[in-house]
This record gives structure tokens, sequence and C-alpha cells, in this order.
């Protein structure tokens, strides 16, 4: 007992030392808390349990509701199987040794490399965290796999190819229609880019990450975190959901072939678990081909068991899916023309691969490798790393945004989680080689927690968000550059503002999206689920506002997507 007092007692020390070091130097700012805490599909999914002898007693119940607070509050971080992801390992070869005592103040007060301060917030409970410190102890319970079979009980062909419409059968200007996620609710709307009115509230899978269009502007493929895929046809008289399947157990990313000869031929879906992506037949989405991920980590060429798959693009140049694998740090450029003999590039960067997007001449993929600061350019014509780029921390672009610079030519940009930065990228190795794949110049944003940049070719604007960002006056805003003038810095833009939005919700502004005429700015205003939420419009010539769409179907309005630039892949 004096030996555990004594551990406890160090312990607390050591955490206070890292608390005055987080006061001074923190290793990972609020924003960066907020993103990488996100809660996962896999907390109420059944999962084998063995018990480690080694580890101190747990009940089921104390067991189950472990693992679900887990899978809500720390998987993100640390991983499925707690080998480590942006977090460090928690696994029982390292925390029995640390003991009960010790990862409980570790738990309850935070560290300097990160680790929120889950007990002193009041986010966790005594119990909780008493509960949290035996239970990363015990071996990790491992989830199912999830195979062929498993997907085809999923599968539905609501509505088969041969009973769709011919022709299109509404009077909707489907190419500026948006599809807008209505995360807590597991919806999407569908909204009328022209009227502004709600065509259709459609159920999906749970809060759907992205939505994506066929090459045809046709179909409307949308996934959620729970690896629901549905594929909705705007055609229909009433745009519906005419097939539907679940890929695994939680994803994020959905694409369609897009290269000339394979136009709406092939879907692909990648998950985060199992680590694994499936390519399905396009009309139907039926289940054809399914390609593990597990692998060798970039550089250190160590095994890792989990590497999740983050972005898919379709590429313009060749019969290829771009799937970008989180923490192996590599890209597959995988060859959808002979699915019996698949063909895969394997390219690697740096981890961990998240988002990104094309640059203006699709050429180049520019993905961010997001904890390793960097933003990794793939030549899609060539099949190779074009570049490696150091810029600002923890790189978050979405699909970034391209614009024609007045000095640099055509540019690609990122805005950062970590810091207040904004990187502009020369993406013309041919008209302006001296710029190309450099950072050829950084902007001041309004803080950290960015996580979408948006231009439009038409637009003389560039625009970027900081949702995450704990300080309401800058989560509940944008800032907007005139392109032809960057050093005269940002103007605010105070969206949440302008929705005019009467109760006390977070209201964080997320995602700006053009219309497609390149006049119109989209923004959700997104609060919690029992809170009103809106969209805001603005014109971007004049920077005023121009409507709000309110709703109480508008349930947390996320992420939105216009059919035309998600098509035509303009950003």
């Amino acid at each position: 007992m004096k030996n555990l007092r004594l551990a406890a007692v160090a312990a607390v020390l050591l955490t206070s030392m890292a608390l005055s070091a987080q006061e001074s130097k923190p290793g990972m700012s609020a924003p960066e808390v907020n993103y990488q805490a996100g809660s996962s599909p896999l907390g109420d999914v059944p999962m084998y349990q063995s018990t480690n002898p080694k580890a101190p007693k747990m009940t089921q119940a104390e067991f189950d509701r472990a693992r679900q607070i887990y899978f809500e509050r720390c998987a993100g971080c640390h991983g499925v199987l707690r080998k480590g992801a942006t977090g460090k390992p928690l696994t029982p070869d390292i925390t029995v040794g640390k003991g009960t005592d010790y990862l409980k103040v570790f738990i309850t007060y935070g560290s300097p490399a990160g680790m929120p301060n889950w007990g002193t917030s009041g986010d966790l409970t005594e119990t909780e965290v008493d509960m949290m410190a035996r239970y990363v102890q015990q071996d990790p319970p491992v989830p199912p796999e999830y195979s062929l079979a498993d997907m085809k009980k999923t599968w539905k062909v609501i509505v088969p190819p041969d009973q769709r419409p011919k022709k299109k059968m509404n009077n909707y200007n489907i190419t500026n229609i948006f599809s807008t996620t209505l995360r807590d609710a597991g919806e999407i709307a569908l909204i009328d880019g022209d009227s502004k009115k709600i065509i259709s509230v459609l159920k999906t899978g749970y809060a759907v990450h992205i939505s994506r269009m066929s090459a045809s502007g046709r179909y409307l493929f949308v996934i959620g975190r729970d690896a629901k895929v549905n594929m909705i046809d705007l055609w229909m008289e009433h745009p519906d959901t005419v097939a539907e399947i679940r890929t695994g157990l939680e994803a994020r990313s959905v694409e369609s072939s897009k290269f000339k000869g394979y136009e709406d031929k092939y879907v692909i879906a990648g998950t985060y678990w199992p680590p694994q992506f499936v390519i399905m037949n396009g009309d139907t989405l039926e289940p054809l081909k399914i390609v593990s991920t597990r692998g060798m980590v970039v550089g250190t060429q160590e095994y890792h068991p989990e590497p999740r798959v983050a972005s898919i693009v379709g590429s313009h140049f060749k019969p290829e899916f771009v799937v970008n694998v989180k923490e192996t740090g590599k890209t597959l450029l995988v060859d959808y023309s002979k699915l019996d003999a698949l063909k895969i590039t394997e390219i690697g960067s740096a981890p961990f691969l998240h988002d990104g997007g094309l640059d203006s001449s699709k050429r180049y993929f520019m993905v961010a490798a997001n904890n390793s600061n960097k933003i990794s350019v793939i030549d899609l014509k060539d099949d190779k790393l074009a570049k490696l780029i150091d810029v600002g921390k923890i790189p978050h672009p979405g699909r970034g945004a391209n614009f024609m610079h007045p000095k640099f030519g055509p540019v690609w940009s990122t805005g950062d989680l970590g810091d207040e930065l904004i990187s502009l990228i020369g993406t013309d190795p041919v008209k302006h080689p001296q710029y190309a794949f450099k950072v050829v110049q950084t902007l001041k944003g309004q803080g950290g927690g960015a996580l979408f940049i948006k231009s439009h070719p038409k637009s003389k604007h560039l625009y970027s968000d900081t949702p995450l960002n704990p300080d309401p006056k800058l989560s509940q805003s944008v800032v907007v550059y005139d392109i032809g003038n960057l050093e005269k810095g940002y103007t605010v833009l105070p969206i949440a503002e302008w929705a005019d939005i009467k109760d006390d919700g977070a209201k964080r502004v997320v995602q700006p999206e053009f219309n497609k005429a390149g006049d119109e700015v989209w923004f959700s205003v997104w609060s919690a689920k029992n809170k009103e939420s809106a969209i805001v419009v603005i014109d971007d010539k004049t920077l005023k506002l121009k409507a709000v769409i309110k709703d109480p179907r508008l349930i947390t309005p996320t992420g939105h997507f216009n059919v035309y630039n998600t098509q035509h892949d303009i950003y």
C-alpha cells in the first residue's frame, strides 16, 4: 500500500508539472482536441472480449460502459485496437505496468502532449475515470470483420435500373441542388439552389461525412460514419434512394468512377473499420471486390493493424481510384479496368493522410498528411509522388481551394486546425515552374480550428471557416480575402449573427460552398440537435446577406455539396 501511495503521489507531481507545461506550451490546442475526439459508431457493436489475468477486475456492466466511453471519446486518437494513432498506444503491455492510480491521474488531469483533462473538465465522473483506468489495462476488444457476405445481407436495390426513369422527371435544376448533411438526424436535405426551398429530407446513415456525384450528374452517393451508403436518383419525380448498402462498421469516404468510358460504372467506399475498401457496381451498389489496407507504415516499415481509409477521389487521367490510407501514409492508385486482375500502385508520403482535393488542372491530387504537417502532391498522370510540402500545424483543407493568384499563377490552398495559417501552394509546373509545389504565400486567418476553405473560378474571393475554435466569435463567423489584394488581410463575415437564431445554441459556422454560377456562397450554421440551426446564403460579389434558410427539419446541418461543383471537382 505504501508503494501504491508513493506511486500515486509521484503521478500527481508529474501531472502537475505536465499541467504547468501545458499552460505555457500546449501540445494540442482545443480545436485539435475537438476534432480528434469525435465519436465512433463502434461503441454499440458487439465485440470479442478476452480477459487479461494481470488486469484489475471489472464487471461486465463496467466493461460495456467503459467500451462505449472509449469509442465515444478516445478511439479517434488512440485507435480501435488501442495501438495508437495520433495518440499514444494504450495496450496492456504499457498500461498494466503504469497501474490504476497512475492512469486515473493521467485521465483526470491530461497531459501537455494533448491528452484532454477528462476528469477536471467534468466530462467524466470520478467513477468513470476509475473505470477507464481499469479498462485500458484489459485486452482491447476486437470488433468483427466485415465480409462480402455481411455486405450482401445489407444490400438493397429499392428501384432496379430498368425501372428507373429514362429521362429527368422533375422540373428541378438538378445541377444547382445542394446535398446537406443533417448530422445527428441521420439524414440529408436536398435543397433547391434556385428557390432556396427544401426538396426532400432523406433517411441515410448516421452523420453523413460526404456527398459525391456520379460522372453523369444523375446519381448522388452519400456515406454515413456507420458505413451506410445511399444511392439517390436525382432524375426521379421525387428524388429518392434507389439502392443502399452497409460496407463496414465505420467509414468516411465514397466516390464514383469518372474516367472516360467508365462513367458511372463503379462506386468505391472506404472504411475505418474494418480497414479496407470495396468496389461496387455503379448501377446497383452490388459489392464486387474488397481490398484490405492493413500493412506497413511508410518510413518505419512497421506493421499497422488498422490503417483507416480516409479520402478517395476518382482520377480524370486514368481508370483509377485514388485511395488515401491514413495511418500508413500511403496513397493507393487502384486501377479498376480489370477487377479480376486488380492492379494497385502504392505511393508512400507521410502519415496521417486525411483529406484533400485536385488542383485546377485535375492532374495533381493534394492531400493533407495532417499529423506530419505536410501536403502530399500525387501526380495522377505519371502515377508518382510529385512533392511533399511542409505547411502549418494539422492542415485540414477539405477539398482545398483553387484560384489564379495575381503573381504566382494557379494555386491550391489549405487552412489548418492547429494554427491560424493558410498556405497557398503553386500548382503549375509548366508556365510557373519556379513556384510549382512550393508554399508561395502564407495568409493569417482569425484563429485555429479551420475545417474548410473555398473559392470558385468565377469568384474573386477566398473563404475560410473556423468552426472548431473555442472562441464563439471565431466559430460563429468566417473570413474572406480579396484574391486581387491578399496583402490587405481578411474581412470578417458574422454569419451566425445574420442567421438571427434566438436560442443559445453553439451556432458554429461550417463549410463554405458555392452555387453552380459561382455568385453565391452557402454556409451551415450548426447547433445541437435540440437547438435551431440554419443555412445562410451570401452574395459573393457584395459580401452581403442574400437569404437565410430555416426549417425544423434542418437538424444539425454541417457539410453541404453543390451537385455541379461536386460532379466536376470545382473548388
